[in-house]
């Protein structure tokens, strides 16, 4: 089974919420999976992971930056892509904490308009208690791992460069 090697994303507003986007697939091997998830998107030929964390972070969202710091969590899951292929993605998450920055769709490709119907904020009580899908699973845990990772305050006051 191939590795997928991919970036995703823990963005955060100024109160601490993580941004997640909600995903409803309708045809294709996928058809009828419905979740809500971190942006972030697959290495391709040619780019280093940092390389693909950069263009992933402007193309979902809009936000740009030169570098997007040390990775804070990742998992490794066999999914299903919308092709049908079977994967081990190894996904790396990092911190980005939204400024001043207005989010973006304008880079989302057709399939991405297609699927990515909705985004939200969450605090770690809605994703404790939500009755919705959401990939990480453990997302809220995720979170608080990045908290004994970053200095002074941990995600919740994250501020970047």
């Amino acid at each position: 089974m191939r590795r997928r090697l991919s970036a995703r994303f823990l963005i955060l507003n100024d109160t601490g919420q993580v941004l997640l986007f909600r995903f409803v697939h309708k045809r294709g091997p996928l058809a009828g999976l419905d979740f809500w998830a971190t942006p972030g998107g697959g290495v391709e030929d040619g780019e280093t992971l940092e390389q693909a964390a950069i263009r992933e972070l402007f193309e979902e969202t809009g936000i740009r930056r030169a570098s997007v710091g040390k990775e804070v969590a990742r998992r490794e899951v066999v999914m299903q892509l919308p092709d049908g292929e079977h994967a081990v993605s190894d996904e790396w998450y990092y911190v980005v904490s939204l400024g001043a920055e207005t989010l973006s769709w304008e880079s989302w490709t057709d399939f991405e308009r297609e699927v990515m119907v909705e985004h939200r904020w969450w605090s770690r009580d809605d994703l404790r208690q939500t009755q919705a899908t959401v990939w990480p699973e453990t997302l809220a845990e995720t979170l608080e791992q990045a908290d004994r990772q970053l200095p002074a305050g941990g995600v919740g006051r994250f501020t970047s460069a």
